[in-house]
């Protein structure tokens, strides 16, 4: 597998399967969270300075950014989130939007190397959002749908995926600055859907060879016990092929930690104990 490096101006992150599991932040996300997005309505960074601060300090190795709410010009917001963000902490930033001059005007103030969250297999994404993560040299997600929606079919994805892949390498993007996300879908609504998304992780993986990333807490949508179900898909996509999840950080990471220590990945239990210990202590 590829190795996929990401930068912030003083700190690198290297994402592949030789190494540990990555662990992307989501919660700079206003959908559902009302403070956050009344914030951003108001202009306030103070609560997005402590959102990054504080998944920072639970574990997360990249922050996605999305600013995406009613009320708010994404263009002038996102550049002021994303430097607000940078001036804060010190980890590397997903930024999060499909708006093309929003994105650009964001990756004018990034400083390093950022994921580009999201490309899909549909015409009008790749030939938009392509050519701006060539002209700023910046990771990408691909998203394995198209402009006939999230197909159910394993084999489907990874078509789409191909298909991003292939026109990403035409623009002359290097297949290791492509991040595939097979997408979870609920299995509230479709008890096949998790095996689904899992046999397309697996022949992404195992076809194509590129870094993927997964918003796992999708599949537990309308189900309660949300937690249970988000960690144990988790661990098996983890152990498909997935090596940067999009994630609560400061409810998975120790899920996180176990998987990578049962598949071989934490010498001698260090990164697991040193978690443990520090979960300890915030508990006293």
């Amino acid at each position: 597998m590829v190795e996929t490096r990401v930068a912030s101006a003083t700190q690198e992150v290297l994402i592949g399967d030789n190494g540990f599991t990555v662990l992307i932040g989501e919660r700079i996300n206003p959908s559902g969270k009302k403070k956050l997005a009344a914030a951003l309505k108001a202009g306030d960074m103070d609560v997005v300075r402590n959102e990054a601060l504080s998944q920072v300090e639970a574990g997360a190795d990249i922050l996605d950014v999305n600013v995406v709410t009613s009320g708010v010009d994404e263009i002038s917001l996102l550049p002021r989130v994303v430097e607000k963000i940078t001036e804060s902490v010190q980890v590397p930033l997903s930024i999060d939007i499909n708006n093309p001059k929003a994105l650009k005007a964001a990756l004018e103030v990034y400083d390093g190397k950022p994921i580009v969250n999201s490309v899909t297999g549909g015409e009008a994404s790749l030939n938009t959002i392509l050519p701006l993560v060539k002209e700023y040299d910046t990771a990408v997600i691909g998203l394995t749908m198209d402009d006939n929606g999230i197909p159910k079919e394993s084999e489907k994805r990874l078509e789409i995926a191909g298909k991003i892949i292939e026109r990403a390498e035409t623009f002359g993007i290097p297949r290791e600055d492509i991040i595939i996300d097979c997408l979870a879908l609920t299995v509230g609504a479709d008890y096949h859907a998790a095996l689904a998304t899992i046999e397309a992780i697996k022949k992404v993986r195992d076809q194509l060879g590129v870094n993927q990333t997964m918003g796992a807490s999708n599949i537990s949508f309308g189900l309660p016990d949300r937690d249970i179900i988000n960690h144990a898909f988790l661990a098996i996509a983890i152990q498909g092929g997935v090596t940067c999840p999009t994630v609560d950080v400061a409810k998975v990471r120790p899920a996180v930690l176990a998987t990578d220590l049962l598949l071989g990945r934490d010498r001698f239990a260090q990164r697991f104990l040193r978690d443990y210990n520090r979960r300890k202590r915030q508990e006293k």
